[in-house]
């Protein structure tokens, strides 16, 4: 009975809201929509704009008179009207979510700011890494949000009301933390960088690296200037190379990780720093692979429309004429099909992996279909690229003409990373197969008849 009042009394807890521009009015229609009773507070009562259906509206007194917990959703220039209000706001929460347009804007952090203009409220600093964008599409189960401040209660408070949201809270200490806590917002794509480093990193290398082999080999050893390729034919050969390589740096982690475990002989140590950073890219690091991998199907798509490849095509036709029919090489064809078969089925299953890492499409599967989804299959999606590739070059790794100044094509480097990747995962596995089936060997065994029963049985 007792926790059944205390939820009927934070359902119909009254929250205040300073400002009612786009993230207040998000906010807001986010706590109504929790079960809470929403206030707002507003120099002009009767002419602030369209609000949340429900909420109210009254002046900033009347307003922080209602509720004990009160949300700063104004910038940090307009918070001088809040001298006039300390004697109303004398302990309340001041829950400040407000950002700054750069890093080291003020002299001292907003929230230090605002508990020096109000001493004898407490402020909070936190929820500042939520966006009106991201309230009013509901994209908040799971999220991490910060709080910082100097009262255990205060902070207590916030993070029950936060956790009703579906936000998932880190407390970072005592209010000194707020200006690390206001930078947050400011950090342009923090868990993007190390995947995009790698991806330029492997472009500008394999770019350049078939730029020697193709383009400067052909002018250099043959006379032949074929610089119209770097457009388009180079750049098709780049973007499958650093999206199977990029694709396969998403499942090393995992296995050096397992390998990890094994020596250890224990799951419950820490990895590495580098290990975690790593793993914790892993889904950057797909979308980017499946970014390059949509060029490569894209750039395939319009390759038989240039210029050079239809010229080819019309001069092998006027150089066999009727007398000297086309032969006809049932390998080739074998291996051919087999190539485009494998890249379409890889490039489905790119874009299958990709929509799953969508979080309106991976809310929606449970634990075990979305684990099936990117590991079961992504493992499949890496083993059936890999064998793209090497069906690619299946009759050309023993040709001496195909390592050009003794270097080998770009597509066997790139198959490097992914068969190491493969045979690994397979190593892991088979501890894993032989456990089972030496479990299933004994549950057979265990169900047969004893022979001498049989025989006693038969007598």
């Amino acid at each position: 009975c007792y926790a059944h009042s205390k939820r009927e009394r934070q359902c119909t807890e009254m929250l205040c809201i300073f400002g009612t521009g786009d993230l207040g009015r998000s906010l807001g229609q986010r706590l109504l929509q929790s079960g809470y009773r929403v206030v707002y507070g507003s120099r002009r009562p009767h002419s602030c704009g369209p609000l949340p259906l429900g909420a109210q509206v009254m002046s900033h007194v009347a307003a922080a008179q209602s509720a004990r917990l009160i949300f700063m959703c104004v910038h940090r220039e307009h918070y001088a009207f809040l001298e006039t209000m300390t004697p109303h706001l004398k302990g309340k929460v001041l829950v400040d979510i407000s950002n700054n347009l750069k890093k080291d804007m003020y002299p001292e952090a907003n929230a230090a700011y605002l508990q020096r203009l109000v001493p004898d409220a407490t402020v909070v600093k936190g929820l500042n890494t939520l966006s009106a964008w991201a309230l009013q599409n509901g994209l908040l189960a799971g999220k991490q949000v910060f709080l910082c401040g100097n009262s255990a209660e205060a902070k207590q408070a916030v993070a029950e009301m936060s956790t009703k949201l579906g936000l998932t809270v880190l407390d970072k200490g005592s209010l000194s933390a707020a200006r690390e806590l206001e930078d947050f917002p400011l950090q342009l794509f923090p868990e993007w960088r190390l995947p995009l480093r790698v991806a330029v990193g492997l472009t500008a290398f394999f770019f350049f690296y078939l730029l020697i082999r193709d383009i400067i080999y052909a002018y250099v050893e043959q006379g032949k200037d074929i610089s119209f390729r770097i457009t388009m034919a180079l750049g098709n050969k780049v973007f499958p190379i650093v999206s199977l390589i990029m694709l396969s740096l998403c499942y090393l982690p995992g296995v050096i990780a397992a390998f990890l475990q094994l020596y250890r002989g224990t799951k419950y140590r820490r990895f590495p720093d580098w290990l975690d950073r790593w793993m914790l890219c892993r889904k950057q690091m797909g979308l980017i692979a499946l970014g390059f991998a949509f060029l490569h199907a894209i750039y395939t798509f319009v390759i038989p429309t240039r210029y050079a490849v239809r010229h080819k095509l019309i001069s092998l036709v006027m150089k066999n004429n009727k007398t000297t029919p086309f032969y006809f090489d049932n390998t080739e064809a074998w291996a051919q099909d087999s190539f485009y078969m494998l890249g379409i089925l890889g490039f489905f299953l790119y874009v299958l992996l990709g929509l799953t890492s969508l979080p309106s499409v991976g809310g929606s599967l449970s634990w075990r279909e979305f684990n099936f989804i990117q590991s079961k299959l992504g493992h499949l999606t890496l083993c059936i690229c890999t064998s793209h590739g090497y069906i690619y070059g299946w009759n050309k790794f023993l040709r001496p003409s195909t390592y050009k100044w003794y270097t080998p094509p770009g597509y066997m480097l790139c198959l490097i990373v992914p068969s190491v990747v493969l045979v690994l995962k397979a190593l892991v596995l088979l501890p894993c197969v032989d456990r089972t089936l030496t479990r299933i060997r004994q549950g057979w065994e265990r169900t047969q008849p004893d022979e001498e029963m049989v025989k006693a049985t038969n007598l």
